[in-house]
């Protein structure tokens, strides 16, 4: 005979996960009557497919396609991943330089709001150009130009916002630039930059869909979208246009939990309660 000991959540633990899941009620409560409002509208005034399809019809439209759909959906999906590597790493990077030195900041600086200023819908057909219309770094490029500036710019910001008594301090233990950045200023910079990589999780999503647009494999989502639209089949792009919207706030999930983990330890993330 064995017995098996259960032991119980600790209160502190319980709390987190209830505030947790009360601070997710109203964001489902809305979106849930959202969906409802939107079907029962749809329904009352007969609205034409072409311009609005109704909930019902999206999700049986998803349903008969899921594998084909998901199967696009992962295509799409790695060339933002790769977009959002390589644009978040180029602004992590160009944000360090720009911290350690400062002259050399301020004459790149109008060169990336330069690059940030361009429009994407001017600037796809560009990369497509420059990399073949069919290769998945042609849309890469697009949603890496996307990530770099928000990313750089919130590093950027985190790095300069250094206490400057800390600084003093690892000066009058005699350490390098080198270990200032490592011990002061790239910890302090975390916060911020988790908060430009976040909105470059969602953005890396949109210049794949919108690089596909004007053209690309046949498999690709955003290709898909815009043939079932000149199809007139509708509540399949309408699908894919969620399954897009379904990766992109999964891609903003992951790296808010990231998040979560890497900067457990910093003040801004403790939560302080009086007894």
């Amino acid at each position: 005979m064995s017995s098996t000991v259960v032991e119980p959540i600790p209160p502190g633990l319980s709390r987190e996960i209830g505030t947790r899941l009360r601070d997710w009620v109203p964001a489902i409560v809305i979106f849930l009557l959202g969906i409802g409002l939107w079907q029962g509208l749809t329904t009352l005034f007969d609205v034409q497919t072409f311009l609005l399809p109704k909930p019902s019809d999206i999700a049986q439209a998803f349903w008969d396609d899921k594998s084909t759909l998901w199967d696009y959906g992962l295509y799409t999906f790695k060339e933002a991943l790769g977009g959002f590597a390589l644009g978040s790493g180029l602004g992590i990077l160009f944000a360090l330089v720009l911290a350690r030195f400062r002259t050399v900041g301020l004459a790149l600086i109008p060169f990336a709001v330069a690059a940030n200023a361009v429009p994407i819908i001017a600037f796809a057909p560009i990369t497509n150009n420059w990399f073949g219309l069919l290769n998945p770094f042609s849309k890469m490029a697009i949603a890496s130009v996307l990530c770099f500036f928000p990313v750089m710019v919130n590093t950027l910001r985190g790095l300069t916002s250094v206490n400057p008594r800390a600084i003093e301090l690892m000066r009058s233990y005699a350490a390098g630039n080198v270990s200032v950045f490592r011990e002061v200023r790239i910890p302090t910079s975390l916060p911020f930059m988790f908060t430009g990589l976040k909105v470059a999780a969602v953005l890396s999503m949109i210049g794949a869909i919108v690089g596909e647009y004007f053209g690309g494999p046949t498999n690709a989502l955003g290709v898909s979208i815009l043939n079932d639209t000149q199809l007139f089949d509708f509540p399949r792009a309408w699908a894919g246009i969620a399954l897009a919207s379904a990766f992109g706030i999964a891609f903003y999930a992951a790296v808010a939990l990231a998040e979560r983990l890497t900067t457990s330890w910093h003040p801004s993330r403790r939560g302080f309660r009086g007894e």
